[in-house]
């Protein structure tokens, strides 16, 4: 097989270099449109199930909720294992999928279960899937500088203006929110007050949910013109919540502000974030989604914080404490840098030791053909451009030009072979037509300077005369 393809190689040589410069064209193509990482994501095809019952403690949260889940959660197809982590009022459930399956399809997996065991879980708890990224899928870390604005009104900014604008961009995932305040009322009752008017707990939290809501009437026209009535009724300020009604006593009624103290404060934190030890920063995490070019994503998403920066208030603006763009940089950098070099030392060695240019170049040649090739095969794997990949390409070009040595050594060795044997059987053949002792047959002559020599006179050719 190989024969035969050294033998159509060199019968049809316009063939092989337009094979070449098509496969060149190809990996040129492929370089520009490559995934650029500066790691490889090493990590498992996981889908992560998240839920939150806040105010429960571990042993009741791992009973109630991850016990459940993760037993319905094991018959799933393609799973190689389930893990589960409770805390205070949370659970995360871990379902690791067989590499080889598409990370789409196991989350339709999982929410098709999740279906049927959301059941089995207490009221008012509902399972969500995490994100669509992976653990390196942190790509951007940013904080707000914002001076003279309270963290509460600093996460209020983040979480429904900055959040929902990074959002839209192409390959992300998420946008993690973290630092500051969330905004919250809070209704503290007073025990004595709830037992003095004869009230219960689950009666004020009653009140209080029915009288923030919004109803709708019907449609009405008068004098052509139609009209909508509805009532609008959220609230939308302590006073609002205090002056809500809870019961009438003697005619009296009895207002939340009577059994408790209502006020706008943030919600509990289990921590807080400091940036270099200057005091509590507001920020947020741009996760990328699996699969996605990660120099790409994070172009985009600066792009897009210059046109969200446009609606900020006053004084406040972005400050990027995390990018993974200048380490892809640096990365490809040093490792372009280093093909560079070995491309040069390899071609001087080259020349140096074979010392025939035509097999030189047709060596050198193969370099740039290889590594423009290795690029399609790292795309048709879905492989990223990162540190290990490249590295692996830039130990590569010794076995390229070493394989190429050989063969134009073995192909010179073949030939000198070739040409001896030609050589020798062309000295038989000459032998063969001369006499059998060797003598050459002389006649006496005299030559130019009087020398008596063994060359014979010729024969006179007979004539005749018609």
């Amino acid at each position: 097989m190989i024969e035969g393809l050294i033998k159509f190689s060199l019968r049809n040589r316009f063939i092989v270099l337009l094979l070449a410069a098509g496969l060149f064209g190809w990996g040129v193509y492929s370089v520009k449109t490559s995934k650029i990482d500066a790691i490889p994501d090493l990590s498992e095809n996981q889908v992560i199930v998240f839920t939150e019952w806040m105010g429960r403690s571990p042993q009741l949260i791992e009973d109630q909720i991850t016990y459940p889940l993760v037993t319905n959660l094991q018959g799933l197809p393609q799973v190689k294992y389930v893990r589960g982590t409770s805390m205070f009022g949370m659970s995360f459930v871990y379902i690791i999928f067989n590499d080889a399956t598409d990370v789409y399809w196991a989350r339709e997996r999982v929410l098709e279960r999740l279906n049927y065991a959301a059941r089995l879980l207490p009221g008012g708890v509902t399972p969500t899937l995490g994100p669509d990224g992976t653990g390196v899928g942190h790509i951007l870390w940013y904080t707000l500088n914002a001076p003279g604005i309270d963290l509460g009104e600093q996460r209020a900014i983040q979480d429904w203006y900055i959040k929902f604008g990074l959002q839209n961009v192409p390959g992300v995932a998420e946008i993690a929110s973290f630092g500051g305040f969330q905004k919250q009322y809070q209704v503290t009752l007073d025990p004595n007050k709830l037992t003095y008017y004869g009230l219960s707990v689950p009666q004020v939290i009653g009140a209080v949910r029915a009288n923030n809501n919004e109803a709708g009437g019907r449609k009405f026209e008068m004098s052509g013109i139609g009209y909508i009535i509805k009532t609008t009724g959220y609230l939308q300020s302590v006073e609002q919540i205090q002056n809500i009604p809870l019961k009438t006593v003697n005619s009296v009624p009895v207002r939340v502000a009577d059994v408790a103290t209502v006020q706008m404060t943030g919600e509990t934190r289990l921590g807080i974030f400091d940036l270099n030890g200057t005091g509590e920063a507001v920020g947020g995490i741009v996760v990328m989604r699996y699969g996605e070019n990660a120099d790409a994503v994070i172009t985009n998403v600066k792009k897009k914080m210059i046109e969200v920066a446009k609606g900020l208030p006053d004084g406040v603006s972005f400050n990027i404490v995390y990018d993974r763009s200048g380490l892809i940089q640096e990365s490809v950098n040093s490792i372009t840098h280093t093909l560079i070099e070995e491309m040069i030392v390899v071609s001087l060695v080259v020349f140096l030791f074979l010392l025939h240019w035509r097999s030189a170049i047709s060596i050198i040649i193969q370099i740039p053909i290889t590594i423009a090739t290795s690029f399609i095969l790292l795309n048709a794997f879905d492989i990223s451009s990162n540190i290990m990949s490249l590295t692996g390409i830039a130990l590569a070009i010794g076995v390229i030009v070493d394989n190429g040595i050989i063969m134009a050594e073995n192909a010179y060795r073949n030939l000198a072979i070739r040409q001896a044997e030609l050589t020798a059987e062309r000295d038989r053949q000459v032998s063969v037509k001369q006499p059998k002792n060797g003598a050459v047959p002389h006649t006496t002559g005299t030559g130019s300077a009087g020398i008596t020599t063994g060359v014979p006179k010729p024969k006179p050719t007979p004539q005749t005369h018609d």
